[in-house]
């Protein structure tokens, strides 16, 4: 039996569907930027700001991604032992999908990948990655949380609970056991498949964990710092309204409301966080905001591909 051509072409449609949507996101989003404000007056920013800056921003936050692929390598220190070259062509690799894939769907490439080069089963890569982003996200509101505590009158008290959060998962590793045992006791049917599998994706030890939770808040102090700078050298003010932006932006590519490229719904998290940390709201700071929030999203967009350039590069440098 032999397919007709019309079958074949919604075969490759089909096959293509992920691909095309990011394209078609991708066009619509350049030409929506370039109807609202022209690219030309996005670009300007840069070039008020200065190279230096810029470039700095952009070598911190490329940074990041060793620190993060020497993370998952202590976390899977018998896998990955000798081979960190490999591992972090791997995690780019995954980060640039999930940059550019809708809903998170770049996920699923992280246990793949990492099966089939590292021989990790599915569900232990699964079980951590959950791990891995439960403490993303802690650290991600703790790197966040210095915009709140600066804009806050009783600053000692504001450290003090500040603190208290920051510590909070060395106490709970510590007291893990009696509290998956309680979670699992009380929880739901449909959560305790996510509290065994939470168990299963942790380190045994606490210097293992101990380590991937320093590794995690250099990593998003680091970003989260970098994005906060960037955005308050193209004029969003006050201070805490920047590190509001940065906590918006990286929550929209955390959480699983993210567009292909993050086109739309990054920019649009910045000037939430912003705006929630007390950006003014008239017209003309709505449209500075704007501009801001879509070079930043640029600068994100930059490293994730500078990163996966000079992965591919080491990789080949290492065989």
């Amino acid at each position: 039996m032999t397919s007709t051509p019309d079958s074949r072409q919604r075969s490759w449609l089909i096959r293509n569907r992920m691909t095309l949507l990011t394209v078609a996101c991708l066009l619509a989003y350049a030409a929506f930027v370039q109807w609202g404000w022209g690219w030309n007056t996005i670009i300007k920013q840069w070039a008020d700001i200065g190279p230096g800056p810029g470039l700095a921003a952009l070598a911190l936050l490329t940074s990041t991604y060793f620190v993060r692929c020497y993370r998952i390598y202590d976390y899977f220190p018998r896998e990955t032992s000798g081979r960190f070259l490999q591992l972090f062509r791997l995690t780019q690799v995954h980060n640039l999908l999930n940059i550019m894939l809708p809903l998170r769907a770049g996920e699923t490439s992280f246990p793949i990948l990492m099966r089939s080069e590292f021989s990790v089963h599915l569900a232990r890569a699964t079980s951590a990655l959950l791990v891995m982003r439960l403490l993303d996200l802690h650290a991600l509101l703790a790197a966040a949380g210095i915009g709140l505590v600066i804009e806050r009158d009783n600053t000692a008290v504001a450290w003090l609970v500040w603190g208290l959060f920051l510590v909070s998962p060395l106490a709970f590793f510590a007291l893990k056991r009696p509290v998956l045992a309680i979670a699992r006791k009380h929880a739901p049917k449909k959560i305790g498949g996510i509290v065994h599998e939470l168990e299963a994706g942790m380190p045994f030890g606490y210097g293992a964990f101990t380590r991937a939770w320093l590794m995690t808040l250099l990593n998003w102090g680091t970003k989260v710092l970098v994005l906060a700078w960037a955005l308050a050298l193209m004029g969003v003010s006050p201070l805490g309204a920047a590190f509001g932006g940065a906590l918006g932006g990286e929550l929209s590519s955390v959480l699983p409301f993210h567009a292909p490229g993050g086109v739309g719904t990054y920019p649009a998290g910045i000037t939430a966080g912003a705006l929630a940390f007390g950006a003014p709201a008239d017209r003309q700071a709505l449209s500075s905001l704007a501009q801001a929030s879509i070079n930043a999203h640029l600068l994100i967009v930059a490293s994730a591909i500078t990163g996966t350039l000079l992965s591919l590069l080491l990789a080949r440098k290492g065989r």
